[in-house]
């Protein structure tokens, strides 16, 4: 009984090794840690200088903003991070964050994407991951 158990548990572990892998696929697409740190070090400049939502970001600590980016991109791709950040409908409940607004977001972070050699495919899978999030971030 006890190498049946051993059998179990070497399978269980094999198991939960391919579905990590295959659930990391989008996290190694963009690049791992180093590739999302780039993607979000160009994005937040980028925040702060568009001029449909850099009002949105005064008074926001961007260090911390970017930090923050980083873990939930991180952990939606499906990487070992873990968002340590509030949840979106809490964050956004006051900024009365439009549906122009969100969209331009979006837009920045596609550029910020192609500028660091993202993938079109890749991108549309980040995307698509972080969309359900729209129903807590737009408020207006």
């Amino acid at each position: 009984m006890p190498a049946f158990r051993s059998l179990i548990a070497i399978l269980l572990a094999a198991a939960s090794l391919q579905v990590h892998a295959a659930d990391d696929s989008l996290y190694n697409e963009l690049g791992g840690s180093a590739g999302i740190r780039r993607v979000v070090a160009d994005l937040v400049p980028a925040l702060r200088a568009d001029a449909r939502i850099n009002a949105t970001f005064d008074g926001v600590d961007m260090e911390r903003l970017a930090a923050k980016l980083e873990e939930q991109f991180c952990e939606v791709s499906g990487g070992p991070c873990k968002y340590s950040g509030k949840d979106m409908k809490t964050i956004h409940e006051d900024l009365k964050v439009s549906r122009a607004q969100f969209n331009a977001l979006v837009e920045d972070l596609q550029a910020a994407m192609r500028r660091n050699d993202v993938p079109s495919r890749t991108q549309n899978r980040l995307l698509a991951r972080l969309a359900p999030m729209h129903r807590e971030v737009v408020t207006k």
